[in-house]
């Protein structure tokens, strides 16, 4: 009889012993989850009721989000590649990007004032690839020579520091060499034109962004998971220590990186570019810290993790001000896509710091 009593008691008595355990924190993170999640349950049954968009227009967010997505999972990699090898947050990532970007323009340029680039799209975008990602490569070749290879062994804030000074030096380098006026990226014809798809119109440019990173970032992770010095990168990321030991060139691993890291950076950029047709020498400090949010939201250090993070960060960008907000009622809510952003972000680092590829990294690791 007192066994079951007993085995009656335990449940009420071990949820008592949880609720004693909670405090002030807790209950202000619960509150915050459910805050969240009522905005977003009535927000998107605002949004239904009201119909303001019809099927086009929820295609249309839907395209451009997995566009800007792609942009934003390229970049990531950057972040997460370098993080994972050196445990180095490279801010200057983005400023990688907006050389890419630079350089593609001064190529772009004259090739549409020709005509080249519109009567032969295919070698015109690759002439200006090539030249966008060799200069992004060899910024960061730099970078990581002279500026971090010095703070390799450093412990404190000056590697952190560091990233952030040579941020602020490509930004002004190139505000000094350019200007700071914006310019204009040309806008071919063959680029103003659309894909008829089950009756919605997709544009070319979306279409074409998000294939062709698709296939780069495909490209990277082959090159991670099944060539030599991929193997030798994720060794020095398990364990740079041993992988020495082992006879692996961590230098040579590092410098790899890098390059890989900014020849992502190059092509983001040229990308980036076409969508938004703007080049100027702050240009990628939005995106950079939406790539390196998306880095953390996917796992920082875990390569399909940021692939993942940044195409769900782009389309929580796009389709979330007008599947949220716009049932509250709140005007203009496009204008507030990096609230959501980063209320996203900061929502994973509350309740789910590693990311959503990230426990899988941390179980390998222990």
């Amino acid at each position: 009889m007192g066994d079951r009593l007993s085995q009656a008691l335990a449940p009420r008595a071990s949820w008592l012993m949880a609720a004693a355990r909670l405090n002030a924190v807790d209950v202000v993170l619960w509150a915050l989850r459910l805050l969240v999640v009522g905005v977003v349950v009535a927000g998107t049954i605002g949004t239904v009721v009201k119909a303001r968009y019809d099927a086009a227009q929820w295609v249309d967010f839907v395209v451009f989000g997995l566009t800007i997505g792609a942009i934003y999972a390229q970049i990531a990699l950057g972040y997460t590649m370098v993080y994972g090898v050196l445990r180095l947050i490279n801010f200057a990532h983005g400023d990688f990007v907006m050389s890419g970007a630079f350089a593609g323009y001064f190529v772009a340029q004259p090739l549409d004032r020709s005509g080249f680039l519109q009567n032969n799209p295919v070698l015109g975008m690759g002439a200006i690839l090539v030249v966008s990602v060799l200069t992004s490569t060899s910024i960061a070749l730099l970078t990581e020579r002279i500026a971090y290879r010095p703070f390799r062994r450093v412990a404190g804030l000056a590697p952190l520091i560091c990233a952030i000074g040579v941020s602020f030096f490509l930004e002004q380098t190139f505000r000094g060499m350019f200007g700071s006026a914006v310019k204009s990226y040309p806008s071919p014809a063959w680029e103003r034109a659309s894909f008829d798809v089950f009756g919605f119109h997709l544009p070319r440019v979306d279409v074409l962004v998000i294939v062709l990173a698709v296939l780069f970032m495909a490209g990277l992770y082959l090159i991670v998971q099944r060539t030599r010095m991929g193997t030798a990168m994720r060794a020095v990321a398990e364990d740079g220590e041993a992988a020495a030991l082992m006879g692996i060139d961590v230098n040579k691993v590092v410098v790899f990186t890098f390059l890989l890291g900014g020849a992502m950076a190059g092509i983001a950029g040229v990308f980036y570019a076409f969508v938004y047709k703007q080049v100027y020498f702050f240009m990628g400090f939005t995106p950079g810290i939406k790539a390196f949010g998306a880095a953390v939201l996917g796992g920082i250090g875990n390569i399909p993790g940021a692939m993942l993070g940044g195409f769900f960060l782009g389309m929580v960008e796009s389709v979330g001000p007008a599947l949220f907000l716009d049932g509250l009622g709140i005007p203009a809510p496009y204008q507030l896509r990096d609230l959501i952003a980063f209320t996203l972000l900061i929502m994973v680092l509350i309740f789910r710091p590693q990311g959503l590829l990230g426990e899988r990294m941390a179980r390998k690791r222990a």
